[in-house]
């Protein structure tokens, strides 16, 4: 049994992060106990489906595989409850803080999460909220939707499921510090903040290097990605073009190579000026073919492509089939995905049986063994607090957003990361920085690059060339981590594949990100964010429930890199029982597909497709966005309770609607919700949207503005907790940088330095860890193997 095994874990959480949380921790060997509430687990009830209760409760069923349930007699922050305990998940009530923060104080090695809407202080901790609500009010849903028209939510409460995989990574990161000599800590996650990462694309740093920080936006944020989801003859497939050569590829395999030649429609705001045109010449070439007719073209073209799937067909495709990223859940009645990472090839242990409703509630739960054997606890001057992964080595091979996302995680944990890009190669993020190609060094300007790769250094070296890839298993040889994620055929083309870093280095662990894993039939297809929601399901999801599925537009990305992170935490603690390091592969579509796990299980479980359905929800009605006065001004309002919905009705002054008994409960709200969006409609329409916010929330219903993901910088209680964190850049600026969304005592920052410039510490990293001497340097830049500019623009 490995420590990670010996991991205990209380999870007293409600709902699908804390829940996620503890079967990400239950997949990485943990011993996790569930305290149920005293009315029971409503999950266990749960079913989208119009089905018994007793035969619902298969999300249930997933979510709570292998744990134990426990009911608890008194106080379950108490001392009694947590002896012994090495991580706690908590959704603590407001009144519970105190008690939560008292637990952690008495145990110098107790690691907990924390998980509320906005997070344990500032002006907005005692807010109510949902996902919508919070998507809105973090800038994730103003920014998806046409212009014109009403913006509209990530579907499937995505924001809960990332928040899930925060805490887990979180959680396993401080456990690794607690093995390195550190202390525990409380992580204080916000779900806004979450939101804020997984939704909003970064468009406040874009905004603050386009107009200065501070300036009020102008316009609607939303725009449209084109191409991208597009009608075929039997049903729909989705494309990917950030780049030019991907863009150009398309245009030839539609056959106009005139366009492709001309470069007139190369960029996105080109075809967007022309979508008219633009939309009927693709529409006229997708739909004439099928879905499989057209991803095979478009395969053979190198263009990012999948085919649009459901919770039903997404279960019959080929690479889902082959690779088995599907299992038979511990009761046999449904299919389900299995465990998100893979290390050294083995998909990991059969899924064990989620628990029975626990008997009579006890004092404390009982674990097996001893507790997992910390170091004593250093003294303050050893180690600085909240930085549990200083000392940790990575070498950082990604690109563009998942990979660097996750190197960025490890870096603002305390990791010496280093991001290596080619000379003639560089990051693909920093494309993104050709918006302001008018302006010098406009490559430095990527707010994505800028973001995600805060806090590491960079070095610019021809992995190409003998010598460069000579000096990279020089640098392997220092490094504790290798993480890539290219397509399987490239890292072994570069001389760096798992045999040969483990020539160099036995204890380096290698962590590989495919988008669709390192075997199957679609292990060579390039994949990015709008790829993996296309084919698992997610934008099937997301988009009005009378028009097409619509990507959610960057969710897949952070949470591929948080299970990447996960994997590697996990193969570090095997590392210390082994010795020996590790091949970790965390295919970004077997995250996503643990993600967009509700809608396989409706279909597998109860025969149940779920489908868009615009800003409502199964959880909650009435919910929407209703427009207020002025352009552009949404209320985001959600009643997922009865309670709620009478306060609502106060609210609102609709004291008809609280006595109509048809309304009395949600499944006669979602019957009529028609009805109730007439009704809150016209009570928004015309009135001033911070007034329509402040009134529900005084009745304690969850509302928000639908606001600006341009302005996010400057909402209060994102300052309050410093969520936005001034990065002073040598070409950029300072600019407000979206950090870490959970808060730890000691820690004022979590981005350390800004994103380095191309190839801004290539002597220093060469020489200190590769031992490269002054004239091999110089012989390096005469050779242009090192390089402090891109080459070839």
């Amino acid at each position: 049994m490995t420590e990670a095994a010996a991991l205990r874990v209380l999870d007293t959480t409600s709902g699908i992060a804390g829940a996620y949380a503890a079967l990400l921790l239950v997949h990485a060997g943990a011993d996790v106990v569930r305290v149920e509430p005293s009315g029971g687990d409503p999950l266990r009830r749960w079913a989208q489906a119009d089905v018994p209760e007793t035969e619902a409760g298969a999300l249930h069923e997933y979510l709570r595989q292998g744990q134990r349930a426990i009911g608890v007699d008194g106080d379950p922050f108490g001392a009694g409850v947590l002896d012994g305990v090495d991580v706690l998940l908590a959704s603590p009530a407001p009144a519970d803080d105190a008690a939560l923060r008292a637990a952690v104080a008495r145990d110098p090695g107790l690691v907990a999460v924390a998980f509320t809407p906005y997070g344990l202080d500032g002006p907005y901790r005692d807010r109510p909220a949902t996902d919508l609500t919070l998507q809105a009010d973090s800038g994730a849903l103003a920014i998806r939707g046409h212009a014109s028209r009403r913006p509209f939510q990530m579907g499937g409460r995505t924001t809960e499921w990332l928040a899930g995989a925060y805490a887990a990574a979180g959680a396993l990161a401080f456990v690794e510090g607690r093995h390195r000599g550190r202390g525990g800590a409380l992580l204080d996650l916000s779900l806004a903040e979450v939101a804020n990462i997984g939704g909003a694309n970064f468009m406040d740093v874009f905004h603050a290097v386009q107009s200065g920080p501070g300036t009020e936006p102008q316009g609607p944020p939303r725009t449209l990605e084109t191409p991208s989801i597009e009608r075929t003859a039997d049903g729909w497939v989705g494309f990917n073009t950030n780049a030019p050569h991907q863009i150009t590829a398309f245009l030839r395999m539609i056959g106009r190579d005139d366009l492709a030649d001309s470069g007139e429609l190369t960029m996105a705001a080109q075809r967007v000026a022309r979508i008219d045109e633009w939309q009927a010449l693709v529409t006229a070439w997708t739909s004439q073919r099928t879905t499989a007719e057209v991803v095979a073209l478009a395969v053979a073209h190198k263009v990012p492509v999948a085919p649009v799937c459901d919770g039903r067909s997404v279960a019959q495709l080929d690479t889902v089939v082959d690779r088995g990223s599907l299992v038979d859940a511990p009761s046999g009645r449904f299919r389900m995905p299995g465990r998100p990472w893979r290390i050294d090839g083995q998909v990991g242990p059969a899924p064990r049986p989620a628990p029975s409703p626990p008997a009579a509630p006890v004092a404390s739960p009982t674990w097996p063994g001893g507790r997992t054997a910390w170091p004593p606890p250093p003294a303050e001057a050893d180690a600085a607090p909240g930085r549990p992964l200083a000392g940790l080595r990575v070498l950082d091979l990604t690109t563009w957003w998942a990979g660097p996302m996750s190197s960025g995680l490890l870096a603002a944990l305390g990791a010496d990361v280093v991001h290596l890009e080619a000379p003639a190669r560089m990051d693909g993020a920093r494309m993104v920085g050709a918006s302001f190609f008018d302006r010098p060094s406009w490559w430095e300007l990527s707010p994505f690059f800028l973001t995600v790769n805060a806090g590491k250094r960079s070095l610019a070296l021809d992995l190409e060339a003998d010598a460069g890839r000579a000096l990279a298993l020089r640098l392997v040889a220092e490094a504790d981590v290798l993480i890539e994620n290219a397509t399987p055929r490239v890292l072994p083309k570069l001389g760096l594949g798992g045999d040969a870093v483990h020539a160099a280095n036995p204890r380096t662990i290698v962590v590989r990100m495919p988008a669709f894993g390192l075997d199957g039939p679609w292990s060579e297809r390039p994949g990015f964010a709008q790829t993996i929601e296309q084919a698992s399901g997610l934008a099937w999801m997301t988009g009005e429930h009378d028009d097409q599925p619509r990507i959610q537009r960057g969710p897949c990305d952070p949470n591929g890199g948080l299970h990447a992170a996960i994997g590697l935490l996990v193969a570090l603690r095997e590392r210390e029982r082994t010795g020996e390091g590790s091949v970790v592969e965390a295919a970004m579509f077997d995250a996503a597909l643990a993600v967009a796990a509700e809608p396989i299980i409706e279909w597998s479980a109860y025969g149940n497709l779920t489908a868009r359905d615009g800003n409502r929800s199964p959880w909650a009605a009435p919910q929407g966005l209703y427009a207020c006065a002025g352009p552009d001004r949404w209320l985001a309002a959600s009643v997922d309770t009865d309670e709620r919905w009478l306060a609502l009705c106060r609210a609102i002054d609709r004291p008809d609607l609280a006595a109509d008994p048809s309304l009395a409960d949600l499944a006669g709200r979602r019957a009529q919700h028609d009805r109730l969006d007439d009704a809150l409609g016209t009570w928004a329409a015309g009135r001033d949207l911070d007034e329509a916010v402040g009134l529900l929330v005084a009745a304690a219903v969850p509302a928000a503005p639908a606001r600006d993901p341009r302005a996010t910088a400057a909402h209060p209680q994102f300052r309050a907790r410093g969520f936005h964190e001034p990065v002073d850049h040598p070409v950029a600026g300072v600019l407000p940088t979206p950090s870490l969304p959970f808060r730890v005592a000691g820690v004022e920052r979590w981005l350390r330095t800004p994103a380095p410039t191309f190839g801004q510490h290539n002597r220093e990293v060469l020489a200190e860890l590769a031992g490269a001497s002054d004239d091999e340097l110089a012989a390096l830049a005469e050779q242009h193997l090192i390089a402090d500019r891109p080459t070839g623009l």
